[in-house]
């Protein structure tokens, strides 16, 4: 079995460059669905949505660095235009979405997705004994379910 320089099978590590450019792409839409949503918000939970819509549109964007460094560092080159994101992503992209329960749910809906994909190149990194993207994914999928706890505790009808 031939290996790269990180001593990772070559075809398993070009075949995780291609999954990690499609969460790549899925983080993009994602972004810029909160960054719309941070700008659009109104009502009267505006200002608690609009920062913590800032908090996580900062998240994804040092995740983006993150998942765009790991696909150099196994040797691929990451996607990097919003055509390539938007034909690789799965994320239904939130246009216009000013009320705060349908900028959750679509929050909600993104984070399964992301999840959804995570779970998938962790297998796989594990699998191939890629410990970098695997801890990776592990942060990743550790924060997200926390996030779509809070998010859905916030959707709760109040008693």
């Amino acid at each position: 079995m031939k290996t790269n320089s990180l001593g990772l099978p070559i075809k398993e590590s070009e075949e995780l460059v291609n999954e990690l450019n499609g969460l790549l792409s899925n983080y993009q839409i994602y972004y810029q669905n909160l960054r719309g949503l941070h700008w659009n918000i109104r009502g009267k939970r505006f200002f608690d949505l609009h920062i913590k819509f800032e908090e996580l549109y900062n998240d994804s964007q040092v995740k983006i660095d993150l998942i765009a460094e790991r696909v150099l560092t196994l040797g691929g080159v990451p996607l990097h235009t919003f055509s390539d994101y938007i034909e690789n992503s799965k994320l239904k992209v939130g246009k216009n979405i000013s009320k705060d329960v349908e900028a959750i749910q679509l929050i909600l809906e993104s984070l399964s997705t992301l999840l959804q994909i995570e779970r998938v190149i962790l297998n796989k990194s594990g699998a191939m004994n890629d410990e970098g993207t695997n801890s990776m994914m592990s942060d990743f999928i550790a924060e997200q379910e926390k996030t779509n706890w809070m998010l859905k505790a916030w959707m709760e009808e109040e008693v």
